[in-house]
């Protein structure tokens, strides 16, 4: 199937991103929920193209999260799911699991780049378990990424790697996600070149 063309077409229907706060002590109120705020602080600076939010603060419970994603795919109809906390080793850390759970397909290049670009800041990123997938239902598809529970790593796994001149060392993984939505059938995605440089192959 030949993808939607991002200059034409969808472009201009807003993207439905559902953004998914895991985290015991902030679903209770013990302390002040900084992961939404971190997701879109991040989207609005790195996103172009029109988009609209849907938002969950949840705790770490593998039934809730999986029950959480289902309805922000099947139900809402988000294109891209942005999940943050829970992927750690950690008993209580079963983001994961429960994406894979709800998942049709795994797309574990996310995982693995995500993992490298955080080697760059620090050297526990080795203990993560975040994963990408894609859940397909009812012809309707989305794409779930895990990213860190640290606000300020939300950000750097999204724009990547840059040296002190501004040469980009590691791609973020928003310059592959517009792409990745065209080729499910997601409306067109548009980056801030500035910030994140999205990859499209000229073919496409």
């Amino acid at each position: 199937m030949t993808p939607p063309n991002p200059a034409t077409g969808k472009a201009n229907a807003p993207l439905r991103i559902g953004l998914l706060c895991i985290s015991d002590r902030a679903a209770s109120g013990a302390y002040e929920d900084q992961g939404l705020p971190s997701l879109r602080e991040a989207l609005a600076r790195c996103l172009a193209s029109p988009w609209q939010a849907i938002e969950r603060l949840i705790p770490d419970e593998r039934a809730l999260i999986e029950r959480t994603l289902i309805e922000l795919i099947d139900t809402h109809r988000c294109h891209w799911v942005l999940t943050t906390g829970g992927t750690g080793p950690a008993r209580r850390d079963v983001t994961p699991e429960a994406t894979e759970a709800v998942a049709t397909r795994l797309m574990p290049g996310f995982g693995e780049h995500m993992r490298r670009i955080s080697l760059a800041f620090v050297p526990t990123a080795i203990l993560s378990r975040q994963v990408g997938a894609l859940r397909e239902i009812d012809g309707h598809a989305a794409l779930i990424i895990n990213l860190p529970g640290r606000p300020k790593a939300i950000g750097e796994t999204l724009e990547g790697v840059r040296a002190d001149d501004g040469r980009v060392l590691v791609p973020g993984i928003l310059a592959a996600v517009p792409y990745c939505l065209d080729l499910i059938g997601a409306p067109a995605l548009q980056t801030h070149e500035h910030i994140v440089k999205a990859f499209r192959p000229k073919s496409s």
